[in-house]
Protein backbone atom coordinates (compact mmCIF):
# COMPACT_ATOMS: atom_id res chain seq x y z
CA UNK A 1 0.00 0.00 0.00
CA UNK A 2 1.36 3.47 -0.70
CA UNK A 3 2.43 5.39 2.14
CA UNK A 4 0.09 8.63 3.15
CA UNK A 5 1.47 12.10 1.88
CA UNK A 6 1.56 14.46 4.83
CA UNK A 7 1.67 18.00 4.61
CA UNK A 8 3.20 19.23 7.72
CA UNK A 9 4.23 23.43 8.05
CA UNK A 10 6.85 25.23 10.19
CA UNK A 11 8.31 21.91 10.51
CA UNK A 12 11.62 22.66 10.71
CA UNK A 13 12.35 22.70 14.44
CA UNK A 14 9.65 22.81 17.68
CA UNK A 15 6.31 21.00 17.03
CA UNK A 16 6.71 20.61 13.43
CA UNK A 17 9.71 18.50 13.60
CA UNK A 18 8.62 16.47 16.00
CA UNK A 19 4.86 16.11 14.00
CA UNK A 20 6.95 15.52 10.87
CA UNK A 21 9.41 12.98 12.61
CA UNK A 22 6.01 11.19 14.28
CA UNK A 23 3.98 11.34 10.93
CA UNK A 24 6.69 9.63 9.30
CA UNK A 25 7.24 7.10 11.43
CA UNK A 26 3.40 6.24 11.64
CA UNK A 27 3.70 5.51 7.81
CA UNK A 28 3.87 8.70 6.03
CA UNK A 29 5.56 10.39 3.53
CA UNK A 30 6.57 13.55 4.63
CA UNK A 31 6.56 16.78 3.13
CA UNK A 32 8.38 19.19 5.34
CA UNK A 33 7.33 23.18 4.65
CA UNK A 34 9.49 25.86 5.82
CA UNK A 35 10.20 29.51 4.53
CA UNK A 36 13.75 30.68 5.41
CA UNK A 37 15.20 28.07 7.84
CA UNK A 38 16.61 25.10 5.37
CA UNK A 39 19.38 24.21 7.32
CA UNK A 40 17.22 23.44 10.14
CA UNK A 41 14.58 22.05 7.46
CA UNK A 42 16.90 19.44 6.13
CA UNK A 43 18.24 18.38 9.61
CA UNK A 44 14.61 17.33 10.51
CA UNK A 45 14.51 15.70 6.73
CA UNK A 46 17.59 13.77 7.89
CA UNK A 47 16.34 12.99 11.27
CA UNK A 48 13.20 11.15 9.55
CA UNK A 49 15.61 9.45 6.59
CA UNK A 50 18.18 8.43 9.73
CA UNK A 51 14.83 6.52 11.20
CA UNK A 52 13.82 5.07 7.86
CA UNK A 53 11.20 7.37 6.96
CA UNK A 54 10.67 9.34 3.98
CA UNK A 55 10.02 12.60 3.02
CA UNK A 56 11.01 16.09 1.11
CA UNK A 57 11.63 19.80 1.65
CA UNK A 58 8.74 22.25 0.51
CA UNK A 59 9.90 25.75 0.57
CA UNK A 60 6.76 28.36 0.98
CA UNK A 61 5.60 31.14 2.73
CA UNK A 62 2.14 30.48 4.26
CA UNK A 63 1.26 33.84 4.70
CA UNK A 64 1.78 34.73 0.92
CA UNK A 65 -1.69 33.31 -0.50
CA UNK A 66 0.35 33.73 -3.94
CA UNK A 67 2.51 31.05 -3.09
CA UNK A 68 0.18 28.43 -0.95
CA UNK A 69 -2.27 27.87 -4.61
CA UNK A 70 0.65 26.64 -6.78
CA UNK A 71 2.68 24.90 -4.16
CA UNK A 72 -0.56 22.78 -3.21
CA UNK A 73 -0.88 22.13 -6.47
CA UNK A 74 2.36 21.03 -7.55
CA UNK A 75 1.78 18.60 -4.59
CA UNK A 76 -1.44 17.01 -5.66
CA UNK A 77 0.49 16.56 -9.44
CA UNK A 78 3.54 15.19 -8.08
CA UNK A 79 1.63 12.84 -5.69
CA UNK A 80 -1.75 12.70 -7.02
CA UNK A 81 -3.36 13.48 -3.48
CA UNK A 82 -3.05 14.98 0.19
CA UNK A 83 -3.72 12.57 3.13
CA UNK A 84 -2.75 15.04 5.77
CA UNK A 85 -2.23 18.35 6.59
CA UNK A 86 -0.74 19.58 9.76
CA UNK A 87 -1.20 23.40 10.17
CA UNK A 88 1.81 24.40 12.26
CA UNK A 89 3.65 27.28 10.99
CA UNK A 90 3.18 30.24 13.47
CA UNK A 91 4.79 33.49 14.94
CA UNK A 92 4.71 35.56 17.93
CA UNK A 93 5.57 39.61 18.35
CA UNK A 94 4.37 39.81 21.91
CA UNK A 95 3.43 43.13 22.89
CA UNK A 96 0.68 45.09 24.76
CA UNK A 97 -1.92 46.50 22.44
CA UNK A 98 -1.41 50.14 23.31
CA UNK A 99 2.06 49.81 22.41
CA UNK A 100 1.97 47.47 19.59
CA UNK A 101 2.62 48.82 16.41
CA UNK A 102 0.35 47.93 13.46
CA UNK A 103 2.97 46.04 11.49
CA UNK A 104 2.86 43.22 14.50
CA UNK A 105 -0.45 43.11 14.51
CA UNK A 106 -0.37 42.32 10.51
CA UNK A 107 2.24 40.12 10.68
CA UNK A 108 0.80 37.82 12.76
CA UNK A 109 -2.32 37.69 11.80
CA UNK A 110 -1.01 36.83 8.74
CA UNK A 111 1.23 34.32 9.23
CA UNK A 112 -1.30 32.55 12.24
CA UNK A 113 -4.61 32.89 11.15
CA UNK A 114 -4.22 33.86 6.88
CA UNK A 115 -2.28 30.91 6.32
CA UNK A 116 -5.40 28.27 7.64
CA UNK A 117 -7.05 30.12 4.87
CA UNK A 118 -4.10 30.23 2.01
CA UNK A 119 -3.28 26.13 2.78
CA UNK A 120 -5.97 24.87 4.07
CA UNK A 121 -8.30 25.82 1.44
CA UNK A 122 -6.51 24.20 -1.78
CA UNK A 123 -6.02 21.37 0.43
CA UNK A 124 -9.47 20.66 1.59
CA UNK A 125 -10.54 20.71 -2.31
CA UNK A 126 -8.25 18.11 -2.61
CA UNK A 127 -9.66 16.27 0.44
CA UNK A 128 -13.12 16.53 -0.28
CA UNK A 129 -12.26 15.11 -3.72
CA UNK A 130 -10.54 11.98 -2.32
CA UNK A 131 -13.43 11.76 0.27
CA UNK A 132 -11.07 11.40 2.89
CA UNK A 133 -8.48 13.57 4.48
CA UNK A 134 -7.08 14.29 8.05
CA UNK A 135 -6.56 18.48 9.16
CA UNK A 136 -4.82 19.32 12.29
CA UNK A 137 -4.10 22.87 13.54
CA UNK A 138 -1.69 23.56 16.08
CA UNK A 139 -3.37 26.46 18.54
CA UNK A 140 -2.94 27.54 21.85
CA UNK A 141 -4.37 27.91 24.70
CA UNK A 142 -4.00 31.60 24.48
CA UNK A 143 -6.78 31.65 22.20
CA UNK A 144 -8.97 30.53 24.53
CA UNK A 145 -8.14 32.36 27.36
CA UNK A 146 -6.45 35.22 26.27
CA UNK A 147 -2.87 36.07 28.16
CA UNK A 148 -1.78 39.45 28.38
CA UNK A 149 0.70 40.80 25.97
CA UNK A 150 -0.91 38.67 22.99
CA UNK A 151 -3.68 40.27 21.60
CA UNK A 152 -2.09 39.40 18.53
CA UNK A 153 -1.54 35.74 18.84
CA UNK A 154 -4.46 35.03 20.95
CA UNK A 155 -6.74 36.70 18.52
CA UNK A 156 -5.41 34.22 15.55
CA UNK A 157 -5.49 31.38 17.67
CA UNK A 158 -8.78 31.97 18.60
CA UNK A 159 -9.38 32.21 14.48
CA UNK A 160 -8.38 29.18 13.48
CA UNK A 161 -10.20 27.47 16.59
CA UNK A 162 -13.46 28.85 15.26
CA UNK A 163 -12.58 28.44 11.64
CA UNK A 164 -11.62 24.61 12.37
CA UNK A 165 -14.99 24.16 13.81
CA UNK A 166 -16.85 25.48 11.00
CA UNK A 167 -15.12 23.84 8.12
CA UNK A 168 -15.44 20.55 10.08
CA UNK A 169 -19.11 21.00 9.64
CA UNK A 170 -18.70 21.98 5.67
CA UNK A 171 -16.73 18.66 4.79
CA UNK A 172 -17.66 16.03 7.35
CA UNK A 173 -20.09 14.23 4.82
CA UNK A 174 -16.93 13.93 2.37
CA UNK A 175 -14.78 12.33 5.05
CA UNK A 176 -12.46 15.13 5.74
CA UNK A 177 -11.74 15.61 9.84
CA UNK A 178 -10.47 19.09 11.17
CA UNK A 179 -9.07 19.38 14.49
CA UNK A 180 -7.18 21.21 17.21
CA UNK A 181 -4.50 20.76 19.42
CA UNK A 182 -4.54 23.75 22.07
CA UNK A 183 -0.58 23.38 23.19
CA UNK A 184 0.25 25.16 26.64
CA UNK A 185 3.91 25.65 27.39
CA UNK A 186 5.51 23.57 25.30
CA UNK A 187 9.13 23.50 25.67
CA UNK A 188 11.51 24.98 24.36
CA UNK A 189 10.21 27.25 22.22
CA UNK A 190 7.21 28.46 23.93
CA UNK A 191 8.96 28.71 27.58
CA UNK A 192 12.36 30.28 26.20
CA UNK A 193 13.68 33.05 28.12
CA UNK A 194 10.62 33.03 30.28
CA UNK A 195 11.01 32.69 34.01
CA UNK A 196 10.22 29.23 34.91
CA UNK A 197 9.28 29.18 38.36
CA UNK A 198 5.89 31.75 38.25
CA UNK A 199 5.33 29.69 34.61
CA UNK A 200 5.27 26.13 36.44
CA UNK A 201 3.17 27.40 39.45
CA UNK A 202 0.37 27.99 37.21
CA UNK A 203 0.50 24.24 35.65
CA UNK A 204 -1.46 22.02 37.76
CA UNK A 205 0.63 19.15 36.32
CA UNK A 206 4.04 20.95 37.65
CA UNK A 207 6.24 20.62 34.11
CA UNK A 208 6.22 22.05 30.61
CA UNK A 209 5.12 20.06 28.09
CA UNK A 210 7.19 18.71 25.34
CA UNK A 211 6.86 18.83 21.71
CA UNK A 212 6.92 15.08 20.96
CA UNK A 213 3.52 14.89 23.31
CA UNK A 214 2.12 17.12 20.51
CA UNK A 215 3.18 14.82 18.13
CA UNK A 216 1.59 12.18 19.42
CA UNK A 217 -1.66 13.41 19.53
CA UNK A 218 -1.48 14.86 15.93
CA UNK A 219 -0.75 11.23 15.15
CA UNK A 220 -3.79 9.96 16.24
CA UNK A 221 -6.12 12.68 15.01
CA UNK A 222 -4.64 12.09 11.59
CA UNK A 223 -4.99 8.21 11.49
CA UNK A 224 -7.93 6.12 10.71
CA UNK A 225 -9.34 5.35 14.87
CA UNK A 226 -9.62 9.48 14.53
CA UNK A 227 -12.66 9.05 11.85
CA UNK A 228 -15.22 9.96 14.04
CA UNK A 229 -13.87 12.81 15.98
CA UNK A 230 -13.66 16.43 14.24
CA UNK A 231 -14.58 20.03 15.48
CA UNK A 232 -13.01 19.18 18.52
CA UNK A 233 -10.36 21.02 20.15
CA UNK A 234 -8.07 19.00 22.51
CA UNK A 235 -5.90 21.06 25.05
CA UNK A 236 -2.20 19.50 25.81
CA UNK A 237 -1.53 21.73 28.51
CA UNK A 238 -0.58 19.84 31.84
CA UNK A 239 -4.38 21.34 32.89
CA UNK A 240 -4.01 25.03 32.54
CA UNK A 241 -7.00 25.44 30.82
CA UNK A 242 -9.60 22.36 30.92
Amino acid sequence: MDKKIALVTGASRGIGRAVAAALAASGCHVLINYRSRQPEAAETLARIQHAGGSGELYPFDVADVAACGPAVAGIIQTHKRIDVLVNNAGIRHDSLMVFMPAEQWSQVIATNLNSFFNVTQPVVKQMALQRRGRIVTIASTAGQTGVEGQTNYAAAKAGVIGASKALAREVAKRGVTLTVLGRGFIEPDRTAGLPRAPLLAQIPAGRFGQPEEVAAAAVFLCSEAAGYITGAVLNISGGVYT
